[in-house]
C-alpha cells in the first residue's frame, strides 16, 4: 500500500567540493538538468559563495527566482509541484545563519526532510522545531524554477521578491564595507514592504557600523515586526557594547540567547564582555565556557582559555 503522507524529492548528490556556486543553488540547477560543470566552466562568478550570487547566475540561465516570506503550507505545496525550496535557517558554531534545501515532508511523522550531501541521507526536523528555527529567519523561501513554470507564481510574489532581492544585494555591499549602497538598497526595499524585518535590521546593522543610534530604532522596528528575530537582539547587543552600555548590551544578548541558546557560539563571548565589565566574574566565565563549547574551532581558543584560567 502506497504511504500518500511521504512527499519526497528526487535531489541530485553533489559534493560541497564539486563547485563553487553555494551548494543549495548548484543542487536545484541540476536538479532541473543544468550541466553544473558546464556552468563553472561558462560562468565567472569570482568563486563566490553568497546566495544572491547562486541566484543571479541561475537568472543568466534563464531562470525565475522567487524571494518572499513563507509558511509551511506554502513549502508542502511547492514541493507536491515539483520545486525544492531553499530557506534560509539558524547557523551554528561560528555563522549566523545559512541556507537550507528542503527535499521533502511526512505529514504523518509531522517531519520535514532536508538535503545532505551524502548517498542516501537526509535530515529530518519536527515541524515543530523546523518552523521555530525558521521563524527566526522570518521565514524567508527562496525558489529557483525554469521560467516556463512561472504560471505558478503570482504577481505579488513578484513585486514582494524585490524587496527581498534587495536585501540580499545589500547584505553582500555589507560584507565588502559598502554602507552607502547598503542604506540606499535597503531603503528602496522597506519602500516596498516596510514589514520586511530582515531589512529593518540589516540598516540597523549599517547604522551601528557608523556609530549612529538610529540604528536603536531600526532593530526595534524589526523585533515589533518578529518578536524572535535573532540578528535585531544581536544586532543591539552589539550596539549597546560598542557604546559602553553593558547592562543594556548584556540584556539584548541575553534575549538572543534566550530564542536560541545553541546559535551562533561568539555571542556567548560578547555577553561576557559585559559581563566582566559589570563585575560579574562568575557568570562571565560561565559565558566563556559555553563559548569554547559552542564554538569548537574558536581562533581565540588558547586566549579565552588563559582568561578563564585567571577568573
Amino acid at each position: 500500500m502506497q504511504d500518500n503522507s511521504l512527499h519526497d524529492l528526487n535531489l541530485p548528490l553533489i559534493e560541497p567540493s564539486d563547485s563553487s556556486l553555494p551548494l543549495v543553488i548548484a543542487v536545484v540547477l541540476q536538479y532541473w538538468g543544468e550541466d553544473i560543470l558546464y556552468l563553472e566552466k561558462n560562468n565567472n562568478h569570482n568563486n563566490s559563495t553568497n546566495i544572491i550570487d547562486g541566484i543571479e547566475i541561475a537568472e543568466r540561465k534563464h531562470y525565475s527566482s522567487y524571494i518572499y516570506k513563507g509558511s509551511i503550507k506554502d513549502l508542502k505545496k511547492r514541493i507536491d509541484q515539483g520545486i525544492p525550496p531553499i530557506v534560509i535557517f539558524p547557523g551554528l558554531y561560528n555563522l549566523t545563519q545559512h541556507a537550507l534545501l528542503i527535499s521533502g515532508y511526512d505529514d504523518n511523522e509531522k517531519r520535514i526532510s532536508s538535503y545532505i550531501p551524502q548517498p542516501d541521507t537526509k535530515g529530518s526536523i519536527p515541524e515543530t522545531k523546523f518552523l521555530s528555527e525558521w521563524n527566526q529567519e522570518d521565514n524567508i523561501a527562496i525558489m529557483i524554477i525554469p521560467e516556463d513554470m512561472k504560471y505558478l507564481f503570482s504577481e505579488d510574489d513578484l513585486y514582494i521578491t524585490k524587496s527581498y532581492k534587495l536585501c540580499f544585494e545589500a547584505e553582500k555591499d555589507f560584507s565588502i564595507g559598502n554602507m552607502e549602497s547598503v542604506i540606499k538598497k535597503v531603503t528602496q526595499s522597506i519602500h516596498i514592504d516596510k514589514n520586511n524585518a530582515f531589512a529593518w535590521s540589516l540598516l540597523g546593522s549599517c547604522y551601528s557600523e557608523t556609530n549612529n543610534p538610529e540604528c536603536i530604532n531600526c532593530f526595534t522596528k524589526a523585533i515589533n515586526i518578529n518578536s524572535n528575530y535573532f540578528l535585531a537582539f544581536k544586532g543591539m547587543g552589539n550596539f549597546y557594547l560598542k557604546i559602553k552600555d553593558y547592562q543594556n548590551a548584556e540584556k539584548y544578548y541575553s534575549q538572543a540567547i534566550e530564542i536560541n541558546p545553541n546559535r551562533y557560539g561568539p555571542i556567548y563571548k560578547n555577553r561576557a564582555l559585559s559581563r566582566l565589565q559589570m563585575n560579574e566574574k562568575l557568570k562571565a566565565k560561565q559565558d566563556l565556557i559555553l563559548y569554547l563549547e559552542k564554538t569548537p574551532n574558536a581562533q581565540d581558543k588558547k586566549e579565552i582559555t588563559q582568561a578563564l584560567n585567571s577568573l
